[in-house]
């Protein structure tokens, strides 16, 4: 037993914090590939912070422009970061300084939150669209038919009983028809 009551392995769910509420935000269509180009802008400048180039995205570039088409709450989640509309430029200042730990981590964590989501949404929809066919439906009413009818037969209470099969060859043991016997040699 641990602490509190609480076995081990026992986590109890935190609060989310505004930036993983902002990341959570985006359409889960396209949230996978906006969480990729998110997170390649953060790495960059979390390797290099003094970096200018690095610390200043044009909302005009095409693949950006067209990742903020696809999700216009991009831009929320970059301001939650710390980023500063300036223009036609999403501008990162020299005081915010991004960490590994808080920002890569938590879009990481958000990638795997709608990796799971993702599937979740496709089970969903399986047993959605999971209706029996005709073909099936008929199987089964057969089937079914089938059953009630041996039911009806009752119970089996008697063996089967050999009949005779006529003027055939009358075969008792295997040497009546010349397995086993040895004819020299």
């Amino acid at each position: 037993m641990g602490y509190a009551g609480y076995s081990p392995g026992h986590k109890v769910a935190d609060s989310l914090t505004p930036f993983q509420q902002a990341l959570r935000s985006l359409p889960l269509e396209v949230a996978q590939d906006i969480l990729e180009l998110i997170e390649k802008l953060t790495r960059n400048v979390v390797r290099n912070p003094g970096d200018e180039k690095f610390r200043r995205v044009k909302t005009s570039n095409a693949k950006i422009a067209a990742a903020v088409e696809q999700a216009p709450t991009m831009i929320d989640v970059m301001q939650e970061m710390g980023w500063v509309q300036d223009g036609d430029s999403l501008v990162l200042p020299p005081s915010v300084r991004l960490a590994h730990e808080v920002h890569v981590v938590g879009i990481i964590d958000a990638k795997d939150h709608y990796k799971k989501e993702a599937e979740n949404e496709r089970r969903r929809q399986l047993r959605a669209n999971k209706s029996v066919d005709a073909e099936k439906e008929e199987l089964a009413r057969k089937m079914e038919l089938d059953r009630k009818e041996k039911e009806s037969e009752g119970r089996v209470t008697r063996g089967s009983v050999a009949k005779p099969l006529g003027d055939g060859p009358n075969v008792m043991r295997a040497g009546d028809i010349g397995i086993g016997k040895s004819s020299g040699g």
